[in-house]
């Protein structure tokens, strides 16, 4: 089954971008090319491209996700590896999701602490304004 890179990408849900952007940074190795000197994409990619796509969405770094396709092309090895790059990214997760909601907490007390009036009192502009000696 060859396809065209516009074929893999309606099949895929992914603009052609995507699709060359993968291959430039070898996430897709080169597709063979055919006679005519065009790309021909098989059931390979087919199923490689949905599992690149859904770990970008999943908020997998590149590296790590060249690294889940690495493993996961060893069909017998065993799946620890797997398994710790992504409790390593879960924990990074976590981590983000900690900073956001002290970040909102800290947004929240900005905003409450503004009573409105004019520019030259606001709590806001205040809280933002760097502190001498930081």
């Amino acid at each position: 089954m060859a396809t065209t890179i516009g074929e893999l990408a309606r099949a895929t849900g992914t603009k052609v971008e995507t699709v060359r952007y993968y291959e430039r940074i070898g996430l897709l190795p080169a597709p063979p090319r055919t006679q005519g000197n065009y790309p021909s994409y098989g059931a390979a990619e087919l199923a490689r491209l949905p599992i690149i796509r859904r770990a970008r969405d999943l908020g997998f770094s590149v590296e790590q996700v060249r690294a889940l396709l690495a493993l996961s092309d060893d069909s017998q090895g065993d799946c620890a590896s797997i398994d710790a790059i992504t409790h390593t990214h879960l924990a990074e997760v976590e981590r983000k999701l900690a900073d956001l909601t002290a970040l909102r907490r800290e947004l929240k007390a900005v905003i409450t602490s503004c009573k409105g009036g004019a520019v030259a009192d606001c709590r806001i502009i205040e809280a933002l304004a760097p502190m001498p000696g930081r």
